[in-house]
C-alpha cells in the first residue's frame, strides 16, 4: 500500500440523501476520468449526517421496510439490505481509487471495519466483527448489538458509499425496518453504550486519524465552507451547498 496517497476530507454537515448520492457519482466520475487521462488527484472522504432516510441496497427485500412514516425511501446501488440514516449518525463516504491502494474489496471492507473498531477503542468500547454479518458490533457475543453498518459500490476500482456509525441517533427509527435483514440482534449507538452525549465532530476526528493509519494515507480536513468550495471545483458545480443542505 502506498504511504503517500493524499485524501481531502470534506465535512458537509446535515445534507439530503439524493443530491449527496449524485455528488458521490460526480466525484467518482472525476476520479475515473483522472485515471484514464493519467492525472493524479486526491481521493475524497465525505463526512456528514443525513436527514431521516431509509436506503435499500441491491440485495434488499422491501418486506424489511415495516413502517417508514415520513422518512424518505431510496433504492440505491450499494450492496446490502435496508438501513437507516439520520441526525446523530456519522456517515462516511469513501471516494477512493483503489488502484492506488490495493485490488482487494474484502480487505477494503475489513479496513473500514478496523478504523471503526479503533475509534470505538478511544471510548473503551470493544468493537468486533461477526462472521457472516458485515458491520461492527459490541456487547456479549451471541447477544451482540450492531453499532456501525457498511455498504459499498465500485466502478473501475473507484469506490462509493461507505459506513454509518451510530453516534447519537434516534434509535426508534430502526424499529421501522428489519436492519440489514437481521431479526435476532439489536441496534445500538455510542451514546447509548456510554450513557452520555457525544458530538459528531469529536468522533469524526478519531475516524480520520485512524483512516490515515489503517489506509496509509495523508488526510487534509476542510471545514464546511472550504469543503463546498473544493467540491464545486472538482465537480464543476455551483451553489452546491444550497443543493445539498436541508
Amino acid at each position: 500500500m502506498s504511504s503517500s496517497e493524499s485524501v481531502i476530507v470534506c465535512t458537509l454537515g446535515r445534507v439530503a440523501y439524493r443530491p449527496t448520492w449524485a455528488l458521490q457519482e460526480a466525484i467518482k466520475n472525476r476520479l475515473i476520468h483522472a485515471k484514464k487521462t493519467q492525472q493524479h488527484i486526491p481521493h475524497v472522504l465525505l463526512l456528514l449526517e443525513h436527514s431521516p432516510v431509509f436506503t435499500m441496497g441491491k440485495s434488499g427485500d422491501d418486506r424489511h421496510l415495516l413502517a417508514t412514516g415520513d422518512a424518505e425511501v431510496v433504492h440505491i446501488d450499494r450492496g446490502g439490505d435496508v438501513t437507516y440514516h439520520g441526525p446523530g449518525q456519522l456517515v462516511v463516504y469513501f471516494l477512493l481509487d483503489l488502484d492506488r491502494f490495493y485490488h482487494d474489496l474484502h480487505r477494503f471492507m475489513r479496513d473500514m471495519e478496523e478504523l471503526v473498531i479503533r475509534t470505538l477503542a478511544e471510548y473503551d468500547i470493544i468493537g468486533f466483527r461477526v462472521t457472516g454479518r458485515t458491520g461492527v458490533w459490541v456487547g456479549p457475543q451471541g447477544a451482540e448489538r450492531k453499532i456501525c453498518a457498511f455498504g459499498i459500490h465500485t466502478s473501475r476500482w473507484v469506490t462509493t458509499h461507505g459506513l454509518a456509525l451510530n453516534v447519537d441517533p434516534d434509535l426508534e427509527f430502526f424499529r421501522r425496518i428489519t436492519p440489514c435483514g437481521i431479526t435476532d440482534r439489536g441496534i445500538t449507538s455510542l451514546a447509548k453504550e456510554l450513557q452520555e452525549s457525544l458530538t459528531l465532530k469529536e468522533v469524526s476526528e478519531h475516524i480520520v486519524n485512524h483512516f490515515d493509519t489503517v489506509f496509509g494515507a495523508h488526510s487534509n480536513v476542510l471545514d464546511s465552507n472550504d469543503s463546498y468550495a473544493y467540491l464545486e471545483g472538482v465537480t464543476n458545480q455551483i451553489n452546491l451547498k444550497d443543493t445539498l443542505c436541508v
